[in-house]
Order: C-alpha cells, then structure tokens, then sequence
C-alpha cells in the first residue's frame, strides 16, 4: 500500500510548527526521522492531512549540560547518542541503551524524541527514562512546560500532546558520581524490539533509587523506590533477588496479561548489570 494523500510542511521555528499544527486542529502529524511514521503511512496506519518536518528547527538538535542535568533536543539522533555527542560521565547508559536500539541504518536516522513520542511499549527509551526521572519539555511554540516522562505517556502509542504542542527536549538529571544504572532487554535477536526490559538508577548519595520495567503493553511501570523489590541495595558483586510477589503484583495492577517471568528477569538482570559496574 501507499500512503494517503497530504500536505507537506518544513517547519524553521518552534512557532511556525505550532501554528501549523493547531491550524491543522488534530489532523497534522509531525516527522523527524520518519523510522516509525514512514511504515504507518504506507500502511495507512495514520492518514495526515499534512506531514511538518521539524528537522530545521535548530533548538531542536540542541544538546545542554547544567550541573543537575543535560537537556537533549528531540531530534538528537540515536546515533548521536551512540557515537557520544551526548556525552554525560554519570550517564554511560545512554550510549549503551542507543547502540542496543535497531540497527544502524535505523540509529541513524531515528530520534529520541520521535521514539518517545511514538510510545511504542517495546521500545528502549522510555523505561530507561522513567528509571532515571527525565523530563518532557513540551512547547506550543509560545511557552514550554515540564511533564514527567511516566506522566507524559498515557498509553500504548498514547502521549499528552495537545493540538499546537511538540515535544521541545528530555532533560535527564545528573546522577552522583557513585550512582549505578543498568538497562536489559529479553528479545530474540540484538536490536529488536523487547519482550520484556528493565531498568534501574540507584544513586544513595541522591537518595534516588528507581526502576522501570517496559514492554507491558502499555505505559512502562514506574517502581519509586526499587528497594521494596530488591530486598534493599544490592552489594556490589552479590547476586540479585527480587521480590517476585512484590513485582506480580505491581504488573498485576499495571494491565499485564501475559506471564510475567521474561519481565521479572529483565529488571533483575537490568540490577545486576548495575551493581557489576
């Protein structure tokens, strides 16, 4: 198949993109790398009545470093993130997670910001986002607010974008020094899409110490403080046992309907990859 007909815009400003979507009222959809849109379009998945490219939007590529964080641009590609150019000493993960994400061609091209956007379920990005507390920077092209990522998704290929708002930027904060991070994800062949994953952040000099389980179907599971399923803080080098009826149960309440063994792996594994670090 082949896509509908429709419109195509190259937006130059964050404003300009936002008029264009809020005049569209629903109807318009937004391209970077296209690794997702372009097979839904084909597939008649979406039909847009206009297509806005943003990848002109210099605040889009942007990468910044505070002290208590880095603010990554949506349109900063994977590869970007795999080859270092977003380059964070306390967050090594990133350039793991990225590598582990399709296949180059697809890194190349692919954005986080349309990952996050599309909220694929199995996807790399966001449980290893929620475990490390970022944030969505949304704008309409006026004003930009701040949503927590686990806030931001709503569902399976479900976000809370307005008419007229695009996602601006994630801004990560910056974990201690000491801080240990680990992501894991069961499929069947490196680079596809997880059937299950898990990640944790656990930083003591933070008093952060989160974990994140995808592939769930739905939103990832957000787990606040990861020491009621990990028994407290792992040793470095001992084994991790987690907490299977404290994890059934936070699945359980999530939606899950398949078994959740591959999930309580992942995030173990995911734990004992940090503290081997």
């Amino acid at each position: 198949m082949k896509p509908t007909n429709f419109e195509f815009a190259r937006a130059t400003s964050l404003a300009e993109a936002a008029t264009i979507l809020r005049q569209a009222a629903g109807t318009a959809r937004v391209v970077a790398g296209g690794q997702s849109l372009g097979p839904m379009l084909n597939l008649r998945l979406v039909q847009p009545s206009i297509l806005v490219d943003i990848t002109a939007i210099p605040e889009l590529t942007h990468v910044e470093e505070h002290a208590d964080g880095v603010v990554v641009g949506a349109c900063v590609t994977i590869s970007d993130i795999e080859d270092g150019r977003v380059r964070v000493e306390e967050l090594p993960i990133l350039a793991s997670v990225a590598g582990g994400v399709a296949y180059r061609a697809v890194r190349n091209r692919g954005t986080i910001g349309g990952s996050i956007c599309h909220a694929d379920p199995a996807g790399d990005w966001l449980p290893t986002l929620c475990a490390l507390a970022a944030e969505c920077i949304v704008t309409d092209g006026r004003r930009a607010r701040r949503v927590p990522i686990d806030q931001f998704v709503t569902g399976a290929f479900e976000v809370m974008l307005e008419p007229g708002e695009l996602l601006q930027a994630i801004r990560i904060p910056r974990p201690s020094r000491a801080a240990r991070c680990g992501y894991y994800k069961v499929c069947r062949k490196a680079g596809e899409f997880a059937l299950a994953s898990g990640a944790v952040l656990l930083d003591g000099e933070r008093d952060r110490f989160r974990a994140a389980i995808g592939a769930t179907e739905g939103r990832p599971v957000v787990i606040a403080d990861a020491r009621m399923i990990l028994g407290g803080i792992p040793r470095p080098g001992a084994a991790v046992r987690l907490d299977e009826s404290a994890a059934n149960e936070l699945l359980g309440r999530a939606g899950l309907t398949t078994p959740a063994r591959l999930h309580i792996t992942a995030l173990t594994r995911a734990a004992a990859s940090a503290m081997a670090k």
